[in-house]
């Protein structure tokens, strides 16, 4: 146990949070290199092959087969930034032994608690290690519990070659919290047939369905004139910008929604009177529900350009990622494995759809079937972001056991 936390502890103390304004350099921040390069070296020392990293800061390396027959080569794959929406820098994680259940003071002089009143998955983990921020930054473990499962089930493979094992890849990718974590991934030079994202929460999560994903940007103009003299005159962008936002449906958001529903979030405002500008991501599981809401989102700025004039409202919408079900239910094989791994480990499998988006969505598009496992983090984004350690230990051996199986199930 004290090897995981100290290994997730070097790797969250380095900030490596992406930057959503920066679309056109690769990675978006030049501090996810300054964990790239660690990693390099970590999986060297623990005697992975063909360790390489490329000039946009993807991390690929191999453990060859220790088997005579044929195995599929599959891979693991984690991210190595953190979210632009709250800080990663200084991250000072700490340690709660044998949690009792109760609140926990995570920062005395700011009196900032993490509570079991609000977040009720805590309860699921009384009498074991937490890990969790001391409230002024996020922790990090989405995806540097990940990143510490995976090097730590190679390096366990790597000391028990009794273990059985095909060829295993495994990569680290750049930029997944801002949307691009799989633009640049080379399938081809990572040679696997599937391969798994470990980018979930909770214990037993096993996820091959997710949301189709679009970004909306809206651009309101509008006409500045002295209030004393506007009559008639002046056009508010900003009173046109709330009057849109009410208009799309109030019991479709993130936090009114859940299961498969859908929803419109708006997730970025700026405005003054001649223009405002706002963003919203647009999701639906169902991919004609998904495109049915762009054609609402269209027509509904057409109708303001109908009724403010022409050119009031200015409209892009582009496709992020599309839900993986369809490239995944054709090798259900790859979910079968994963499930049959957690159930040897006594893990209840949680087989359910993702509300977002993995690498894996994307990577699946691109000829590399990926589903999601559990990494064992909760509250993702924030303050009140923690990991226990347990679930550190059991993502490590559903990768083991992955592993395990394979190899089992082509040795026939």
């Amino acid at each position: 146990m004290q090897q995981i936390i100290d290994r997730f502890f070097r790797y969250v103390k380095i900030d490596t949070q992406s930057n959503p304004k920066n679309e056109a350099d690769f990675p978006s921040s030049e501090k996810q290199w300054d964990l790239a390069n660690v990693l390099v070296d970590d999986l060297n020392k623990i005697g992975m092959q063909d360790v390489t990293i490329d000039k946009h800061c993807y991390i690929m390396a191999t453990l060859p087969s220790n088997v005579t027959h044929i195995v599929p080569t599959i891979g693991f794959i984690s991210h190595i930034d953190t979210s632009p929406d709250y800080t990663g820098s200084n991250v000072k994680p700490q340690i709660h032994k044998n949690y009792d259940g109760k609140d926990i003071l995570l920062n005395k002089e700011e009196n900032i608690i993490l509570s079991p009143d609000y977040f009720e998955d805590l309860l699921l983990y009384k009498g074991q290690t937490l890990i969790t921020t001391d409230g002024t930054t996020l922790l990090g473990a989405d995806d540097k519990a990940g990143i510490t499962e995976i090097i730590c089930a190679m390096k366990y493979l790597i000391e028990h070659p009794e273990i059985k094992h095909g060829e295993i890849r495994v990569s680290f990718t750049p930029d997944e919290e801002v949307g691009k974590g799989a633009h640049k991934f080379d399938v081809k030079k990572f040679n696997a047939e599937w391969a798994y994202t470990m980018d979930g929460s909770q214990v037993g999560e096993l996820e091959y369905e997710n949301f189709n994903a679009a970004g909306a940007k809206v651009t309101v103009n509008g006409r500045i004139v002295h209030p004393g003299y506007a009559k008639g005159k002046l056009v508010n962008s900003m009173s046109i910008a709330s009057e849109f936002i009410r208009a799309l449906p109030l019991n479709e958001t993130p936090e009114t929604t859940e299961g498969y529903e859908g929803f419109y979030h708006l997730h970025g405002l700026n405005g003054v009177v001649e223009k405002t500008e706002f963003s919203y991501i647009i999701r639906d599981h169902d991919r004609e529900k998904f495109e049915a809401r762009k054609v609402f989102f269209r027509e509904l700025v057409d109708n303001f350009n109908d009724k403010y004039g022409a050119n009031t409202m200015e409209v892009e919408i582009k496709d992020q990622y599309f839900n993986m079900r369809e490239k995944v239910e054709p090798v259900m094989h790859i979910v079968d494995i994963a499930e049959e791994a957690m159930i040897q480990l006594d893990i209840k499998p949680l087989i359910k759809a993702i509300r977002g988006g993995t690498d894996g969505s994307q990577l699946s598009y691109m000829g590399l079937p990926c589903p999601n496992i559990f990494a064992g983090g909760h509250n993702f984004h924030g303050r009140f972001e923690y990991v226990p350690v347990e679930s550190l230990e059991k993502a490590i051996l559903v990768i083991v056991k992955i592993a395990e199986i394979t190899a089992e199930k082509y040795s026939k």
